[in-house]
């Protein structure tokens, strides 16, 4: 991004819990505010993106996922193999959604407005905060039963305070209720502080929380005996032939699919990085190399403490980290690991599911809602949906979530389709923030119809597959999204008479200076 001028930093410079940004004279009020506007300093380096990705990869439901493809049915091989080829495509698509806001050292809500226009980019952002604000409920949620284990463990005479019939509201005991708000006052209080703290809290937890699942693994492995480590969790007979390939095809959809959230708004952090370069370098530690040392992990202590705590009472291996540490004999082992699932979950719930509804709501009306107060919109949010009752509902939580999720694909596909091939990835910043007509992201009174249809017709397969498709069919949602997205975008901007994408009838003709221009070169 380049620097502006003195003169232009000494009149426009505006401090924000967000960032330190740059104000133009001309960029418009609905459109802008000290939380939205390019960064004047980007300073985030490759570590801070790798703590980032460590902080997404390690919650309880990576550690449930991360379990769950082990438990396929197919050999440990597949499994490997199947994590490395979706967590490379995963790192491919991050590098391609990154680009455009580290360039501009804008958030994802503003980049969108490239392809949607200056006010039609409320219809992603809004999207992206409705999905983040459910995932932050359960988020929330499945980390405060850690805090609910630990009180019963040392009070066990607060187990009458856990049964939701006799102390009990909208579906969650009291006990419930305390774990919960502690963990919704803890998770405010970092974000209330600003990407700064954030950054801070990210860096530290991300290699503490290792340090932790690497003791813990080792002590489970050291209780059950090398011989006992399995790197197959599946109940039955392996799959063989067609049926094993088509469980790794799953898998690899099933990685991408896990990690579609974080890597829509994967430039609400990017936009911080100091080069593109730095950006790449974090998305290689933190996806690759990252997940598949925490997959690795996570089978290693799953199938250890099997033997070590053995099953459920269905007799089921237990792949719930909180619960396999609330079993394990040794108070201290337990409490220790109890505490840092939970601050692994506040980790992950802050960077993907607070941050991210933070710069979408606040884009909505950038003069009435600021970063904090968008955030806080999206904590709100997440109690009003109870989401304890949407998480113990499998057919609520199915159709909520995986149609809101359908959607992702089409949102991707056209901001990618959209910045390198039909904006040959220019970016005019200034006009980003700009409601004359005529210029570069009006279209039609701010709005990009092109955009707008081509989510529509993208989403509509991906939806029926969620409610009419079998759960093999779900997996691929987001690539059936993207793909038919990215190909409506693209054919009606090249097809489309600009009379109908363009208010003028004329494509826009940028004469842009050396300041507000950005014409990248492809690294």
């Amino acid at each position: 991004m380049s620097e502006p001028t003195a003169e232009t930093v000494t009149a426009t410079a505006h401090h924000s819990v967000a960032g330190e940004s740059v104000i133009k004279p001309g960029y418009h009020p609905s459109l802008t505010n000290s939380d939205l506007a390019p960064l004047r300093e980007q300073k985030w380096t490759w570590y801070n993106i790798f703590a980032f990705w460590m902080s997404d990869v390690h919650s309880v439901g990576g550690y449930v996922f991360a379990g769950s493809l082990f438990a396929l049915g197919i050999s440990a091989w597949q499994v490997l193999v199947a994590l490395l080829i979706g967590i490379v495509a995963v790192n491919l698509l991050c590098n391609l959604v990154a680009k455009p806001s580290q360039l501009a050292g804008v958030p994802y809500p503003v980049t969108t407005r490239v392809a949607f226009g200056v006010k039609g980019a409320n219809i992603p952002a809004i999207i992206r905060g409705l999905i983040a604000v459910a995932w932050y409920g359960i988020q929330t949620y499945l980390a405060s039963v850690a805090f609910g284990l630990l009180a019963l463990k040392f009070w066990p005479s607060l187990e009458k305070y856990g049964d939701v019939d006799q102390y009990g509201f909208l579906g969650l005991s009291l006990l419930g209720w305390a774990g919960f708000i502690l963990m919704w006052v803890l998770q405010a209080l970092v974000f209330w502080n600003g990407m700064e703290t954030i950054r801070r809290f990210i860096d530290f937890c991300g290699p503490a929380v290792y340090v932790v699942m690497v003791v813990l693994a080792g002590y489970l492995i050291y209780r059950a005996g090398w011989d006992n480590v399995s790197f197959d969790l599946s109940a039955g007979e392996p799959l063989t032939g067609w049926a094993s390939v088509t469980s790794m095809i799953s898998a690899i959809a099933l990685v991408v699919s896990y990690f579609s959230g974080p890597m829509l708004n994967f430039g609400d952090f990017s936009r911080y990085g100091r080069t593109f370069g730095e950006v790449k370098k974090g998305n290689f530690w933190g996806l690759p190399v990252n997940f598949l040392f925490f997959s690795i992990l996570v089978v290693c202590t799953v199938s250890a403490g099997a033997t070590v705590i053995g099953t459920d009472d269905d007799g089921n291996i237990i792949t719930d980290p909180v619960h396999i540490v609330d079993r394990i004999d040794n108070t201290t082992a337990a409490v220790l690991g109890v505490l840092t699932f939970a601050i692994a979950t506040i980790g992950i719930n802050i960077v993907a599911n607070f941050v991210s509804p933070a710069f979408d709501f606040s884009n909505v009306a950038p003069t009435k809602i600021s970063w904090r107060t968008g955030g806080m919109i999206a904590a709100v949010g997440s109690v009003l949906i109870t989401p304890w009752n949407l998480f113990n509902n499998p057919d609520a939580i199915h159709y909520t979530l995986d149609t809101l999720g359908a959607v992702i694909g089409p949102l991707f596909g056209i901001l990618i389709v959209d910045f390198y091939l039909v904006k040959r990835q220019k970016i005019v910043v200034d006009d980003l923030f700009s409601t004359d007509p005529g210029k570069t992201y009006s279209y039609r009174n701010g709005w990009n119809p092109v955009a707008v249809i081509a989510v529509i017709v993208g989403s509509v397969v991906p939806i029926c597959v969620v409610v009419w498709g079998t759960a093999y069919q779900a997996s691929f949602t987001w690539f059936m999204g993207a793909a038919v997205g990215a190909a409506a975008y693209w054919l009606g901007m090249r097809f489309a008479p600009t009379g109908f994408v363009y208010a003028t009838g004329e494509v826009p003709t940028a004469t842009p200076t050396a300041d507000d221009t950005l014409e990248p070169t492809i690294a």
